[in-house]
C-alpha cells in the first residue's frame, strides 16, 4: 500500500468515526501533512475531542491531552526540576508536552504564562528549563481547542500568538441526518465496548508522514498559481483599495507560508500532483481567519473575518 493510499484509508475511518465533520477531518491530515498546529473552536459536544483522539490512535505517536485551567502553571505542561536527596542531585522530569501528539483543550482557559509556554514549544520545537533546553520529538503537533460560548473567566490569545497556528478551524453542528448517523454509531461503540470503530486500520509511523511531506514538497505549483497566492496575502496590507477600511494589520509572510504548506498538502489529499486556484479556495479561509486584525469599524458594522476574505476572493483575479 503506497503512502498516499495510507493517508486515504485513514481519511475515510476518521469520517466514518467522525460524523458530519469531514473538514474537521481533512484540516487534522492537513496540518500533520505541513507539520503545524491546529486551533479548533466549536461548541462542546462537536466531536473535537474524539477527532484528535481517533487520529492519534492510527499514527504511531505518543498522544496527551491536557485540560487548560486558570490554576495551571507552566510547569505542568513543560515539566520542572525534581530534587533526589539520595544523590543529591536534580533531576528532569518531563511533562505532557514531551509526546507527540498534543490535545490542548480549552487554551484560553489558561493564563499567559501558560499560553506561552506551549506556544514556544510549538513554534521553536524545544523547551527551556532553567538553564538547560530539551528538544521535542520530530513529529509534533498541537491541537488547541475553544469554547465561543462561555468567555468568563478565559484569556484571550493574543493577535502575535494566534499567528503560530497553522490553521483556525470553526466547526459548527452537523447536519440532522448526520446527528441520526452520530446517534447509532455511539449506540453501536457502547454495545460493542469500543471507543472507536477503528482499531483493525493501517497504523502511519514517522517514516510514512516523511515520505507524505516529501511528495508533498513535489506539487507542482506553477508560477502564475504561485503570484494569485502571494497577491492574495499581499492584498490584506495594502493601506489604500477595497479591503483598507476593514483590515487594521493583514497577514504576514507566515501567513504566505502556511497557505502554500496547506494548499499543496490539500491538493495532494485529493490526488493531485499540482496546485489548483480550488485548492487555494479551500483552505484559505482557516489560514487567513486568525491573521487579519479588523478595524473598529468594521467590528461596529458586524464585518467578520470570513466576509473578508469573501472580498479578497473577489477581487483578487484569478488565474
Amino acid at each position: 500500500m503506497s503512502v498516499h493510499e495510507k493517508f486515504n484509508s485513514v481519511r475515510q475511518d476518521l469520517s466514518s468515526s467522525i460524523i458530519g465533520q469531514a473538514a474537521l477531518v481533512d484540516r487534522l491530515l492537513i496540518a500533520l501533512l505541513a507539520d503545524g498546529h491546529l486551533l479548533v473552536e466549536g461548541a462542546p459536544g462537536l466531536a473535537k475531542t474524539r477527532a484528535i483522539k481517533e487520529l492519534a490512535s492510527v499514527v504511531d505517536a505518543a498522544f496527551k491531552r491536557i485540560q487548560f485551567t486558570p490554576d495551571l502553571l507552566p510547569a505542568d505542561i513543560t515539566g520542572t526540576e525534581i530534587y533526589l536527596p539520595t544523590t543529591g542531585e536534580f533531576k528532569f522530569q518531563p511533562g505532557p508536552l514531551f509526546n507527540q501528539i498534543i490535545l490542548a483543550d480549552e487554551i484560553n482557559r489558561a493564563p499567559a504564562k501558560v499560553q506561552s509556554a506551549l506556544l514556544e514549544a510549538m513554534a521553536e520545537r524545544q523547551i527551556s528549563i532553567g538553564q538547560q533546553t530539551y528538544a521535542l520529538s520530530e513529529l509534533f503537533m498541537v491541537m488547541a481547542t475553544q469554547n465561543p460560548i462561555e468567555q468568563e473567566g478565559t484569556y484571550s490569545l493574543p493577535e502575535a500568538q494566534l499567528d503560530r497556528f497553522l490553521m483556525h478551524v470553526i466547526i459548527d453542528y452537523p447536519p440532522a441526518h448526520n446527528e441520526l448517523e452520530i446517534l447509532r454509531l455511539v449506540r453501536s461503540e457502547n454495545s460493542q465496548a469500543l471507543s472507536s470503530s477503528m482499531h483493525n486500520t493501517a497504523v502511519l509511523n514517522l517514516e510514512d508522514i516523511r515520505a507524505a511531506r516529501r511528495d508533498i514538497d513535489r506539487v507542482y505549483l506553477s508560477d502564475q498559481v504561485e503570484e494569485y497566492l502571494v497577491r492574495l496575502v499581499t492584498t490584506t496590507r495594502e493601506k489604500s483599495g477595497p479591503l483598507a477600511g476593514h483590515i487594521a494589520f493583514g497577514a504576514s509572510p507566515r501567513g504566505t507560508i502556511a497557505l502554500d504548506a496547506c494548499a499543496r498538502a490539500h491538493a495532494w489529499l485529493n490526488g493531485q500532483d499540482y496546485v489548483a486556484p480550488a485548492d487555494i479556495h479551500a483552505v484559505i479561509y482557516d489560514v487567513l481567519r486568525h491573521r487579519i486584525l479588523l478595524t473598529y469599524e468594521a467590528e461596529a458594522e458586524g464585518v467578520t473575518s470570513a466576509t473578508v476574505i469573501d472580498r479578497l476572493l473577489s477581487q483578487v483575479a484569478v488565474p
